[in-house]
């Protein structure tokens, strides 16, 4: 081994490994930065995650401009276009009935006979007090000629002869009067016979043979009730602010419990023209064709009534509504992404949508579920708005 290689060893070795510590340090260093710098990345782009995710995401639509067919509906009730209740005008029994319920009937056809023997005593009666009545009329009348005869003569005096006349003349006012009162009793006669006012049905009959009956409409139930079914009238009463809506001649279906499925075309004839002040609603009178006879008179039934509509009209989801203390309003998303209420009025309710009548036009991006507590200005994103893959971008103006 030469002499001089033994002392170079250590230095050599020293040297090597002050190199390595050096590049061990600068190794440490650089990853301690890197993990500094991979941190702060991180934190920065959770921030930016986060402040995203803190933005509200809603879905926007512009409003349908399409007029829609819109109905009501409202219960009613059938009536006999023409109803009579048959009261007796004579007191007495029933003598005979000749029409039940459900029968149809004819104008003048006999429904039943009433016997009143009283009243044909008072017919007798007044016969003899108006044959008594002329009989004194006819002596009164030739007491008058005599006088007439004799006055020419000076047998009477022209006071006896006024007398006479006078006589003669209020013998003839009791004559007309006797003839005016068993004139009265006749007429009263023939209504012992209870006839059929019109052509029609008879829906109710409440005597029978033997029944007393007292005359006039105060003393119980009508005898019977005929009624004019070729027609029918419902009466609705129509809420206030529908009533522009529903001019006379507008038509209506109707649907009645026996016939599900079915309706029956009617027409608007006539409107009350006054509010009733404790429903605020208007009564209405609509005309249902029985031609048929397939309706019953006092039916329950349900009027549907086609409301007249716009071709075109504004039309929001009824959830795009904002109700706060300010009134009515409609969230908007603007063009730089931030929220935008509009201040609306509603020209008619449509159901699971609104008809707008000012505030908004047809290209708004209506915001369809406004979250809670909503406001203007607010930053918002626009669900399904173009952007990076699986990260929505903020909304810009459809």
């Amino acid at each position: 081994m030469p002499p001089d290689s033994s002392p170079s060893t250590p230095a050599v070795s020293r040297r090597g490994l002050t190199i390595a510590g050096v590049s061990a340090l600068i190794i440490g260093v650089v990853v301690v930065i890197f993990g500094i710098t991979t941190r702060k990345v991180a934190d920065a782009k959770l921030q930016e995650w986060t402040e995203k995710q803190a933005v509200p995401v809603v879905a926007t639509a512009p409003p349908d401009t399409r007029g829609k067919k819109t109905t009501f509906s409202l219960p009613g009730r059938l009536e006999a276009y023409i109803q009579a209740q048959m009261f007796a005008r004579v007191s007495g029994y029933v003598k005979r009935w000749d029409a039940d319920i459900g029968a149809a009937v004819k104008a003048g056809q006999l429904l039943a006979e009433i016997d009143a023997p009283d009243l044909d005593q008072q017919i007798m009666q007044a016969e003899a007090n108006l044959a008594s009545a002329k009989a004194n009329s006819v002596l009164s009348d030739a007491t008058l000629k005599r006088g007439q005869s004799l006055i020419t003569t000076f047998a009477i005096s022209q006071q006896d002869l006024d007398q006479r006349a006078a006589d003669a003349s209020n013998k003839q006012g009791l004559v007309r009067a006797a003839q005016a009162n068993l004139d009265r009793l006749r007429v009263l006669e023939q209504y012992k016979r209870v006839v059929a006012p019109f052509d029609g049905l008879v829906t109710a009959r409440t005597t029978d043979i033997g029944a007393l009956i007292n005359a006039g409409s105060g003393g119980g139930p009508a005898l019977f009730v005929v009624s004019e079914t070729s027609k029918l009238r419902v009466y609705v009463n129509v809420p206030q602010n529908y009533v522009p809506s529903i001019p006379v001649g507008t038509k209506a279906q109707i649907a009645v419990p026996e016939y599900p499925g079915r309706t029956f075309p009617a027409t608007v004839e006539a409107s009350a023209q006054s509010v009733d002040a404790a429903s605020n609603t208007v009564r209405m009178q609509l005309v249902v064709d029985n031609s048929r006879n397939e309706l019953m008179t006092g039916d329950f039934t349900n009027v549907t009534f086609e409301l007249p509509h716009p071709e075109i009209a504004i039309n929001v989801p009824a959830s795009a509504l904002i109700f706060n203390q300010s009134g009515l309003h409609v969230a908007i998303v603007g063009g730089d992404g931030r929220i935008v209420l509009r201040e609306v009025t509603i020209t008619r309710d449509l159901g699971n949508e609104v008809e707008i009548g000012s505030g908004i036009v047809a290209d708004d991006p209506v915001v369809i579920n406004p979250p809670d507590g909503i406001a203007s200005g607010d930053k918002v994103r626009v669900a399904g708005a173009p952007g990076k893959p699986g990260e929505p971008e903020t909304a810009e103006a459809k």
